[in-house]
């Protein structure tokens, strides 16, 4: 698409004051393919981020505590019908014992993820965030898809903080047909009720799923900025090979950094992680999500032996250590003169 140098200039422009961007416009500048615009559009966010959340990286530590799950997702290979991959559930000593090794590298915060997995109770689930808060004092986080309501006001009173539920995509078409016997309608209503409890919420989406458009991504980067969610995890599709998508084209960094770049434009001040995809994707994915807005790591503290079988993409099983990857961030934080975070940064906002 040929647009005029300076049409771009004041679309990027108009996005770093914080103007709005129509959805024609966000179309145009996620349909822009050269190095020029996507430097332009990282240096905005960068100077957004710097601006509304200054130069620390806060590091989540994430424990995926099991790779069971009820649904069966086209892209994901975790999906109910994989037969291949190696199933396991940590039981509540052995999450705790993994928590314990974040808490003592001075993270504030834990991810506990895992699939969809019905074995573990509401019950189950308030049981470990309860020895969470009181053995360890730690901000907890849960990634473990849609419950019923109850659940989710239980795991609030028993001391979950933030809740992330990512939409992946806007279309309620696309999402029907990669979600099978799912609705974008409940994703959304699980995510308001969330907020209305009082959690920190955090969505996103994926870039480069099948029959994904600019014009989706746009409606993306306008549903995300309409939820005013507290965190954005924006990674690229990557295929997996036990999946019905196995040979479908994977999402690039190069529109996965334009994306996270828009979204830090559009929403200020939300925490944006580098994330683990990105890292899988490209050697240097963490380092350039970090230069276009980006704002925090999420190093896995998942048993070693354990941790290959969270086989969510291919790639998944050679993400380091918690330990290797925290060494690794240090020396990127030399070279961007940033620094990590210290305590939960988490995101203040009135509501």
């Amino acid at each position: 698409m040929s647009e005029s140098p300076d049409r771009i200039a004041g679309l990027i422009g108009t996005a770093r004051r914080g103007e709005s961007l129509s959805r024609e416009d966000l179309t145009l500048l996620l349909n822009l393919a050269d190095e020029e615009s996507l430097e332009a559009l990282g240096t905005a966010a960068d100077a957004v981020r710097r601006e509304a959340v200054g130069d620390a990286v806060y590091l989540r530590g994430i424990v995926e505590f099991s790779n069971f799950c009820r649904q069966n997702c086209l892209y994901c290979g975790l999906r109910r019908d994989n037969r291949d991959i190696i199933r396991y559930r940590m039981d509540e000593d052995a999450v705790l014992a993994a928590v314990r090794r974040i808490r003592d590298r001075d993270i504030g915060t834990v991810v506990l993820q895992s699939g969809e997995d019905p074995a573990y109770t509401r019950g189950d689930l308030c049981r470990i965030v309860g020895r969470i808060r009181n053995e360890t004092g730690l901000i907890v986080t849960l990634s473990v898809g849609e419950r019923p309501l109850e659940d989710y006001r239980a795991f609030r009173e028993a001391g979950a903080d933030r809740y992330l539920l990512k939409h992946e995509t806007a279309s309620p078409d696309l999402y029907r047909r990669l979600r099978p016997g799912c609705m974008l309608e409940d994703r959304l209503r699980c995510l308001k009720d969330l907020r209305d409890l009082g959690y920190e919420v955090g969505t996103g989406n994926m870039v480069g799923l099948p029959g994904q458009t600019p014009e989706i991504l746009a409606d993306d980067l306008l549903l995300i900025r309409s939820l005013d969610a507290d965190m954005l995890g924006i990674g690229p599709f990557i295929p997996h090979p036990g999946t019905p998508l196995a040979g479908a084209p994977g999402g690039d960094l190069k529109r996965t950094l334009r994306v996270l770049a828009l979204a830090r434009l559009l929403t200020r001040d939300t925490n944006i992680p580098a994330t683990t995809a990105l890292g899988t994707l490209h050697p240097e994915g963490r380092i350039r999500a970090l230069r276009a807005g980006a704002n925090i790591v999420m190093p896995d503290f998942t048993p070693e032996t354990l941790r290959a079988r969270y086989d969510i993409y291919p790639g998944k099983s050679t993400v380091p250590d918690g330990d290797i990857l925290m060494a690794r961030l240090r020396e990127d934080l030399v070279l961007l003169e940033r620094h990590t975070g210290k305590g939960p940064g988490g995101r203040v906002v009135p509501r």
